[in-house]
This record gives structure tokens, C-alpha cells and sequence, in this order.
């Protein structure tokens, strides 16, 4: 089959620009790179054939920039921009100035976005053609007293939602009145930072939400398929998480209904290229064809699109660029079918026992089960950057069956391994396996009722500590006369430290090869059979004989070394530190507030002189578009405040310093 182009410009940067290039690169088409000063060395910038620099690494400087990014495309020959997701994917100003230059937007026409960009207007048009929507108020009165009686008539819990948002910012559910003005500064905000547009609407909150949406796709001779649904309810902070194919508990009645509807939403607006429905659906029992309602549509591609792309055989992708071309659609609704089922789990640098705070570092490991499919835009050795969105990749699984994809989803995030950073793996293991998930009885609720539970940590294992320690140090039990001494067993001493916490343990090596792990003295646990093969280690735990394996990495730092340990499914790293360095942790009184990740100040609450309960929020930071509160560790008197509003602060730097407690 002829390509439809010679040479393509991917507006935007890691995991989907990588996605966009692989299709390219197996259609015989080339590709052209942008990037920003924290890109320059990035992945997607190594995969393309060309690569031009747009700028300065915040993305108002250089991906948001759309002038540079058509000028790249002109400059390097490129026939089309392909804008991924995010960043100018939905804005129809640049789609415009893309075709105004001669070049072929890969994406629906700026009339459609327009028509779909703005909620409130949005859901008149769904209504006019005759698309269930949610109550609620999205007029044009903004004014705080009028939106707060706006919520009273339409009955609490209800939901603030910034008109331009997406990916769950500028969104706040507010259970009473008294937290609406709070909830409705706080949206506003976000959506002017993320969307330079605070004008909000609110609609009634469904209790017991699904969110259940439908691919659809359209061409430019009038033709438009649905590619069946997914199911997206498992979210944090209004954000997906794990995303399926299809929605369990669908019923024909019910899949008939929503495709409809979703196919009149395209055609109402001409549709062409790829686009979502997304509806909210009545999960407090058994799913029907009058229990769904539009939320919003998205006018490009989804994150989520491998699942659909897994159970239908279609790459999505490769639709895009063919319709963009003029292309008619490759196949007819009666040609699409269901084949199996899929997941796929967002692997983010985050801190899920922190509030999923976004995290930053270097990424000093990085490694993917063999049974997924892994999209991912970094390697080992990249840096998670704060001027972006933080996911690490996306890993999906295809199986006969729900049951089949969701062990297989278990295994593949059970065999990644991720080291210099925090990340939600160990959540989205905990995820995967929660009883109501399992059974496919769950609604988007779900993680913030059993939080708790799924962001437990277990205690730091003594064999996670033992084979640290052997690593550490250089030890092969194995190797000739390593264990050897003329009387008793040789020791070693090292101290290890984890998440702030220095453990301190002693390794007694027998000559016989076996490890004794020791604490004061006390023995923790016995390895012996141990074998060292590259980065793999196995071993006989104790006195039952039971088989461990690990996968570890020793990775120099810049002031340290960190060995990172993936031993039963669980990931923990370890720093091993120099008592030279002055750089060990103190622990923790009390007695200071400090950035949790590097960002912006955007509220502070308190004074110095200031009297403050405990758990009182002292200010609000923003990272990546998201706001953070910060909370007062204790009660006590506010000694300083070392921070004001609009300063960008490192992470880890003190913000708010409270008074010395006077001794018992």
C-alpha cells in the first residue's frame, strides 16, 4: 500500500512521539524531531531521522510555541505535523497556521475542535443532537456567589470542571457548600495555568461513576466508525490510571445505545481523524441504555489508544495519517470486531504515600517485562524533568480474556524495574489485584475509598537489606577463598540508607559460602547457594531452602552509589552513603516545611508570628500544573516564611520554619 507521505513533524515529545515514529518508521516514512533544552539528548529526539531545537525548556517556550514548530516543518521538508496529545494537539490556531503554511494538520479541522474545545458549549451542542449530558451550569456568569448558588440548585456532591481542562486539572469534586469557595479558587486557578482560562462549569456529581468511552473515527468522504469502548474509571485525582477493553459488564443494549450516540456526537461536528466520546455511566448497579451520559470529547488521540488498538488489530496511527492525506477510512463497521481483552497501566514518577506528588531524578535503571507491550518515551540514564509530564511509560497487556490480560498485567509490572526515582508501580501492582477490580465491580471511586490499602508500603525487607549489602560491598560468595579465614567467619559492616532511614548491618560469610545477615548482634537471615550471574542473583533463604531471585543494579551518582534490588516483586533502592559528603539526612522534628518537588508558589496562607494547628495549610505550590498544599507538620508559632508567591523553589528547599518546642 502507497504511504501517504514521504515525511512527517511530530509536534511533541516522549512516549508519544516515540508511538507516532514507530508506525512511521514501518510505513516507510520519515520523521522529524523537535525539541527543547531538557529534550536534547531525549529519546524521541535519538529516534527520528531529523531533528530540530525549538527552544528553552519550559513548554510556553518551546512546545507550545506553534510558529517554531511549523518553521521546523518548513525548514526540513516535512509534508505534515502530527501533534500527539497535548501541548497545540487541540488548539484550532494551530491548526490553522498549519494549513495556512501549506502543510497537512494530522487531526480533526479546526471548526471540530472548536465545536468540542469548550465544555460548556460542547454539551448545548450534544444536546441539540440528542445526546444524553449531565446536569449542571455551564453559562457564562463566573461570578463566585452566583456559581456557589448555582451548586446549591443543582444538589451536592457536584463537580467543578475548567471548561478547557483535560487530564483531570482544574477539577475538583466538593461534597458541601462550605468547601465550594476554596474548591472553585483553586480550579480557577489550575485552569488558568494550565489552560490561560479560568471560566469553569460544574455538574451534578453521579454517585458510583464509570467512565466509559468510545473511539470513533471519521474521514473526509463522509464515512465514521466506532472502535467499541473503554472502560477508564480507575482515576486518581480525576486522572486514569488503568485503562481497559472492553468495559466489563457491558451489555449489547448498552453498546449499542452508546455508539450511537457517540457516532451522532461526530457527525454532528463532520468529524475527521481519530476522536473520543467520553460518558459518564451509572455503575451503582447493573450497567442499562438510559444510565449513560456525554462529558466531553476529546478531538485527538487518546493516551489509552493501545487497548483499543490491541483488541481490534487496528493501529491507530497509521488511520491517522491516512485520513489526513484524504484517504477513506481502511475498513467498514462491519469489518471491526472484538478480539480478547486488554489493560494498560501508566507507569508515572510519582510518590503515591505523598499525595502522588510528581517526582524528579535520574533515571538510573530502567527495565520492561517481555510479556507487554511497553510504550515508553526514556531509558536508563534520562532525567525526569519538572517542566513535563512525568510518566515513565505505559505498559499493556492482551489476553483471550479479562482474566488472562489482568494476570498478565500483574506479571509484566511485577518484572519492572525502575531505579533512581520514586514511581506508582507497587500501586498499580496493589491495583491490579484489589478484590473489586478483579471482579470488574468498581466505579472511579475506587481508589480514594481504599487508598490506604493500596499505597501501603510493606516493611523494608532484610533480604531487599542483605542483597544491597552483598552488592554494596562486592561480595561473590562464590568466588574463590571470598569467605575464608583462619578461624570464624569474615565480617563486614555497611550502612544503607532508604527512604531518609540509615540501616546499619553486618555481613558474617561463612567459609562454606553462606551470607549471615546481623543486627546488634542478631541474625535477620541466612542465604547460602548464592549465584551472582550479571545483574541477576539467586539464593536458598533459611532453613526451609527456599528460591529467591533479585534483579539488582549497582549505578554510580554524582556524590553516591545506588543499588537498587527488585526481589519479590517489590523495587527498593538504596544509597549508600559517604560519611565525607555531609550530605546524610537529619531526621526529621518537626521544625520546617519544605518543597515537596521543585515548582511554583502560587498561595501562601500564613505570616511569620503566625499561631497554626496541626495539618493547616500553610501555602499552595504548582508542578507541573497541578497544585500541592502544603501542610503544618505540628502545632506551633511560624518563625519564618521562606518563600512568596510566585517564586520557583527546588525541591527540597525550606519554605516555612516554625519555632523551637519549649522542653517538657
Amino acid at each position: 500500500m502507497q504511504k501517504p507521505f514521504s515525511k512527517i513533524l511530530i509536534a511533541n515529545r516522549g512516549e508519544i512521539a516515540c508511538r507516532v515514529m514507530h508506525t512511521a518508521d514501518r510505513m516507510g516514512i520519515r520523521t522529524v524531531a523537535v525539541y527543547s533544552d531538557a529534550d536534547a539528548g531525549a529519546l524521541h529526539v535519538e529516534t527520528a531521522d531529523e531533528a530540530v531545537h525549538i527552544g528553552p525548556s519550559p513548554a510556553a517556550e518551546s512546545y507550545l510555541v506553534g510558529q517554531k514548530i511549523i518553521e521546523a516543518a518548513l525548514a526540513t521538508g516535512a509534508e505534515a505535523i502530527h501533534p500527539g496529545y497535548g501541548f497545540l494537539s487541540e488548539n484550532p490556531d494551530f491548526v490553522e497556521a498549519v494549513e495556512a503554511a501549506g502543510l497537512v494538520f494530522v487531526g480533526p479541522s479546526a471548526a471540530a475542535i472548536r465545536a468540542m474545545g469548550l465544555k460548556d458549549a460542547a454539551k448545548d451542542l450534544m444536546t441539540s443532537a440528542g445526546v444524553p449530558v449531565v446536569p449542571g451550569y455551564q453559562g457564562e456568569e463566573q461570578e463566585a456567589g452566583f456559581l456557589a448558588k448555582e451548586a446549591e440548585r443543582i444538589g451536592y456532591p457536584v463537580l467543578i470542571k475548567a471548561r478547557a481542562g483535560g487530564g483531570g486539572k482544574g477539577m475538583r469534586k466538593v461534597e458541601e457548600s462550605a468547601d465550594f469557595p476554596a474548591a472553585l479558587a483553586s480550579a480557577q486557578r489550575e485552569g488558568q495555568a494550565a489552560f490561560s482560562d479560568p471560566h469553569v462549569l460544574i455538574e451534578k456529581f453521579i454517585t458510583s461513576p464509570r467512565h466509559i468511552e468510545v473511539q470513533v473515527f471519521g474521514d473526509s468522504h463522509g464515512n465514521a466508525v466506532h472502535l467499541f469502548e473503554r472502560d477508564c474509571s480507575l482515576q486518581r485525582r480525576h486522572q486514569k490510571v488503568i485503562e481497559e477493553a472492553p468495559a466489563p459488564g457491558m451489555t449489547d443494549d448498552l453498546r449499542q445505545a452508546m455508539t450511537d450516540a457517540a457516532l451522532s456526537a461526530a457527525r454532528a461536528i463532520d468529524y475527521c481523524g481519530a476522536g473520543t466520546i467520553e460518558f459518564i455511566v451509572d455503575g451503582s448497579g447493573p450497567l442499562r441504555p438510559d444510565g449513560f451520559w456525554f462529558m466531553e470529547m476529546n478531538t485527538r488521540l487518546q493516551v489509552e489508544h493501545p487497548v483499543t488498538e490491541a483488541i481490534t488489530g487496528v493501529d491507530l496511527v497509521e488511520w491517522q495519517l491516512r485520513v489526513a492525506a484524504g484517504e477513506a477510512l481502511p475498513l467498514a463497521q462491519e469489518d471491526l470486531c472484538i478480539d480478547g481483552h486488554a489493560f494498560e497501566a501508566r507507569l508515572y514518577a510519582e510518590d503515591p504515600a505523598k499525595g502522588f506528588l510528581p517526582a524528579t531524578g535520574k533515571l538510573g535503571h530502567l527495565s520492561f517485562s517481555e510479556g507487554a507491550r511497553n510504550d515508553t518515551g526514556v531509558r536508563s540514564g534520562d532525567e525526569i524533568s519538572p517542566f513535563y509530564d512525568p510518566m515513565i511509560a505505559k505498559v499493556i497487556t492482551h489476553g483471550p480474556n479479562r482474566e488472562a490480560a489482568r494476570s498478565l498485567l500483574v506479571a509484566a509490572l511485577h518484572e519492572t524495574h525502575v531505579a533512581g526515582t520514586a514511581t506508582n508501580a507497587e500501586f498499580l501492582s496493589a491495583l491490579a489485584q484489589h478484590d473489586g477490580f478483579v471482579a470488574g465491580d468498581f466505579d472511579t471511586g475506587l481508589i480514594e475509598r481504599d487508598l490506604d490499602a493500596l499505597i501501603a508500603a510493606p516493611v523494608l525487607s532484610e533480604l531487599h537489606i542483605a542483597l544491597a549489602a552483598l552488592v554494596a560491598l562486592g561480595i561473590d560468595p562464590a568466588a574463590p577463598r571470598t569467605g575464608w579465614r583462619l578461624w570464624g567467619a569474615a565480617a563486614h559492616e555497611i550502612r544503607l540508607a532508604h527512604a531518609g532511614e540509615v540501616n546499619t548491618r553486618s555481613l558474617s560469610l561463612a567459609p562454606d559460602g553462606s551470607v549471615a545477615l546481623q543486627d546488634s548482634g542478631e541474625t535477620r537471615l541466612t542465604l547460602s547457594q548464592i549465584r551472582l550471574d550479571g545483574p541477576h542473583i539467586s539464593a536458598r533463604l533459611g532453613g526451609s531452602g527456599a528460591r529467591v531471585d533479585g534483579v539488582v543494579r549497582d549505578i554510580p551518582m554524582p556524590t553516591n552509589r545506588l543499588v537498587s534490588i527488585l526481589a519479590g516483586n517489590v523495587v527498593r533502592d538504596f544509597d549508600i552513603p559517604d560519611p565525607r559528603s555531609g550530605n546524610a539526612r537529619a531526621a526529621d522534628h518537626g521544625d520546617a516545611v519544605v518543597a515537596p518537588m521543585t515548582g511554583t508558589i502560587v498561595h501562601l496562607d500564613v505570616n511569620t508570628g503566625d499561631l497554626v494547628e496541626a495539618g493547616t495549610r500553610l501555602g499552595v505550590m504548582e508542578a507541573m500544573k497541578m497544585e500541592t498544599a502544603l501542610i503544618a507538620p505540628r502545632a506551633g508559632v511560624v518563625a519564618d516564611v521562606l518563600c512568596a508567591v510566585g517564586a520557583a523553589v527546588e525541591g527540597g528547599a525550606v519554605l516555612v520554619t516554625f519555632e523551637e518546642e519549649a522542653a517538657a
